[in-house]
């Protein structure tokens, strides 16, 4: 099982390929091969999940009712961008062009990593996301906690 943490600046080369940082890759598992699936985020924003994590995505994306609208359009809004990336010789993975208009990146990336996924962000939108938050974290955090708990 893949786990990531941390968060780490880097730029894009001028084929669209970013290093994927030594502490991540690390934490990648054997299962994943080096490879991973990049998708659309929710936010403006990249997923890169390791190709087992993805599979278990995939799993629970099966089975979702394919006769609720609601479910189709997210089946469609994450397949619809997913590509297959493997790490090069340098540990990189090239960004579909695609992807990284929706994730307006240009030149630099804020990398994150989220647990079972890797998350690919221009600074500036992560910046502005932050900011766009309403809640501070403690509040936010009792509002999780409090739900898991139930």
């Amino acid at each position: 099982m893949s786990s990531f943490k941390g968060s780490f600046t880097y730029t894009v080369d001028s084929k669209g390929r970013i290093n994927i940082p030594a502490k991540m890759r690390k934490n990648l598992s054997p299962e994943a091969n080096n490879s991973f699936v990049i998708t659309r985020g929710f936010e403006p924003c990249i997923f890169v999940y390791p190709h087992d994590e993805w599979m278990k995505r995939e799993a629970e994306i099966s089975k979702l009712h394919q006769t609720d609208p609601k479910h189709r359009f997210f089946t469609r809004m994450l397949l619809q961008y997913a590509t297959d990336a493997e790490l090069d010789g340098q540990s990189r993975i090239i960004l579909p062009k695609e992807l990284m208009q929706y994730a307006k990146i240009e030149n630099d990336v804020f990398i994150l990593g989220a647990f079972d996924r890797i998350e690919v962000w221009n600074p500036d939108e992560y910046k502005k996301y932050l900011e766009s938050q309403q809640e501070d974290y403690l509040t936010v955090a009792s509002t999780v906690f409090e739900k898991e708990q139930k």
